[in-house]
Order: structure tokens, then sequence, then C-alpha cells
């Protein structure tokens, strides 16, 4: 059996991508180990994977003491862990293969947590991969995170900057590169709302995390100006469009913000919540797209639209860069900004050199978008060695 595990869910459409194309590609039924399994239902999970819920249970008065003493001694959740999680972890047996799926979870904190589960299941028989991730190179240099991906059976970079990075660190054995797999997400073309004009709307998408990677304040002015160039400079329209709808964490406040700075120029519109495939049926139809969401963005490109990253990890570069050659005018790092004009500097750039992008997009995209199937094919040599 094939196990996807740390889904946080669905709400985040980047994550309900990853399970869709995944499940896509392998051909195969697999087991999703969800934390919001309400999440994946309301956007149809449930219809291409079976669900699992894998949300922390309560211990015991036994249970705690467990993992008090174990925490005590070794300064670690591993008790917890396996007790708090153990219908997914006893659901696994000998011979399975466990995918992580959440891209760039070591891109933050608890990668301790994630080292447990990948010995736990390891424990249990199971094969684990890395599963289209991407990794901050500079945190290879914490011995533990190393020593943690050289236990992985199988990684699959979906760049090249975290490719070289693990390369680097070496971490040679266990890793291919490939591009990550919402490059194969299918694509639902709902009818469109009042006041997107198909082929002449920018499309533009904002978070809060990117936000609190730079200044807020110059994050949201640095949108703000970059909306005023398009209705003052251009005849295109403004989309607004979230792909996050998790609480704390969604899209749609940071949008709102600007909605409600333009919306009485008649030209601004907010596009309301969809599952992946319709969302990205709406960044398909744009003419440019400017996003801070990665998934957002890999909507775009793969769509042949021009798009501007307004990055705040490895993942942004790295991608700009597998696709253009270099992240220079392709991508904006939040934490990098310092006027509040630096976005719409570069979307002007893209302005002039739109027809180049587009071509280059059209020549390279189906080429790149095959490369999802080298983790595919790693993951079969896997299976066979099971």
């Amino acid at each position: 059996m094939i196990y996807l595990w740390g889904h946080a869910g669905s709400g985040n459409h980047g994550c309900e991508a990853i399970v869709r194309t995944t499940v896509k590609m392998l051909e195969s039924p697999a087991v999703l180990a969800t934390a919001a399994p309400e999440e994946d239902r309301r956007y149809g999970l449930e219809e291409v994977v079976t669900l699992l819920p894998d949300t922390p249970r309560q211990l015991g008065a036994v249970e705690r003491l467990r993992h008090a003493v174990h925490f005590k001694l070794r300064h670690d959740d591993a008790v917890y862990i396996r007790l708090a999680h153990q219908d997914f972890f006893q659901s696994v047996c000998p011979g399975d293969i466990c995918l992580s799926i959440g891209g760039d979870n070591y891109c933050y904190g608890g990668t301790d947590i994630l080292g447990i589960y990948r010995r736990e299941l390891q424990r249990r028989g199971a094969k684990t991969v890395l599963w289209g991730c991407s990794v901050e190179p500079s945190l290879l240099q914490d011995p533990a995170i190393a020593e943690d991906m050289r236990g992985y059976d199988l990684i699959t970079a979906r760049e090249s900057i975290t490719y070289q990075g693990l390369l680097e660190a070496g971490i040679r054995e266990n890793v291919v590169l490939c591009a990550d797999p919402a490059f194969q997400l299918d694509r639902v073309d709902l009818p469109l709302p009042e006041g997107f004009a198909p082929g002449n709307t920018v499309g533009i998408n904002v978070s809060p995390l990117a936000a609190g990677y730079g200044s807020g304040d110059l994050v949201v002015e640095n949108y703000a100006a970059l909306v005023a160039l398009i209705l003052n400079e251009t005849g295109m329209q403004v989309a607004l469009i979230p792909h996050v709808e998790k609480s704390g964490n969604e899209d749609r406040a940071s949008l709102l913000t600007l909605y409600d700075r333009f919306r009485g120029t008649g030209r601004v519109l907010l596009v309301g919540d969809h599952n992946c495939m319709e969302l990205k049926g709406f960044i398909g139809r744009c003419r440019f797209f400017v996003g801070a969401r990665t998934h957002a963005t890999i909507a775009a490109y793969s769509s042949c639209v021009p798009t501007l990253a307004a990055g705040y990890s490895v993942k942004a570069r790295g991608i700009a860069r597998d696709l253009f050659g270099t992240e220079e005018h392709y991508v904006v790092p939040v934490q990098g900004m310092e006027r509040r004009d630096d976005l719409a500097r570069a979307f002007r750039w893209m302005l002039e050199h739109e027809e180049a992008i587009r071509i280059r997009l059209q020549e390279t995209m189906p080429e790149y978008r095959a490369r999802s199937f080298s983790a595919v094919h790693a993951l079969c040599r896997l299976a066979d060695m099971s």
C-alpha cells in the first residue's frame, strides 16, 4: 500500500494539488493520512484517495507519564508522537511505501517531528520517501537534519537549489531531481466572474505568510503599488485569487485589504473559494500572474502564463531558475523588499518582455512537466526493491 502523510488539509490548495497529482501519476490506490479530513471532503479528495484521519488523540494518564519520563531522559517527543498518532502508524505494514508530501516542511520549524515519523515508519518495515521537497540548503548544516535526510529511502527534490544543496551536504545516493508533481494538475474552467477579462486580466495572490517574512506594511504597499500601476498604465483587469483558505493563514484576509482599497475602480474583483483544479482554471485564463503561494505560481507556469513570484523561500527561486535559467526578474524576495515599488518595477520588466516569456514557457513546459515522472520512475524502482 502507498501512504501519503504530512498533509495539513486541502484548505491549502497547494497541498490538495500535490495529493491529486501524485495519485494521478502513480495510477495506484493510496491512503492519505490527513490532519484535516473535513477539509479534504469539502474539496472532493475522497473521490481520488482513501482518507485516514491523523489528528492527535488525547493520551491517557499512563501514556502521559510514559511521555514525560521519555522526554526528561531523551528531550524529544518520540513517545508522544507514536502514541498520539498510533492509528496511522498501526495501519502501516512491512513493505508499504510512505510518502511525506509536505513539500516544504523542511524549510520551517518542527523538523524533529518529521524525523520521528520517518523512524517510526521504518521501524514498522515501511519504505520512506520525501516527496517533491524543497529544503533550505543552510538547514543541512544542522547534523541532525542532514542525518535525517540520509535516513530516507528516497528523496525527490523539486528544484535544483535543493538538489545541489543535498549533494553538497553529501546526501547523494537517495536523491533524484524532478519537477513538482503539481505541474501535472488538471484544469477545470468554470464560468468567469463578472469583470474577469480572459487573456487581459492580471491574477494576483498574496499571503499573510509572505507578508510575515518581509516588513508586513512594505509588502502590502508593494502589492498596492502594483495594482495602481496596472490600473493607471494598462487596460487590464485585476483578479485577486486566494490559494489558501485555512484559518490563521488564509489569503483572503490579505487580498481583502487590496480589494477594499481599489474596489471603487470597477476593475478589481475577488475570486471565491474553489478546489485547486478550478483555481487553476481561473489562473490559466490570466494574461499575467503575480503570486506569493508557490502552487498558485505553478498553476500559472504550467498554463504558460508569464509569472512573477513574490517569493519567501528556496522553492520560488529554485523553480524559477529551472524554468528560465535565472531567478532574476522572475522572483522578488519579500525579505529583500526595500522600496514600495519593488514589485511594480519587476512587473514593468515583465510587461516589456511578455511575448518572450510566454514563448519560453510554451517551448519548455512540455519537457519540464515531464520531469514530474522522474520521481515516479524512482519510486517504482524503490518498490521493486521492496
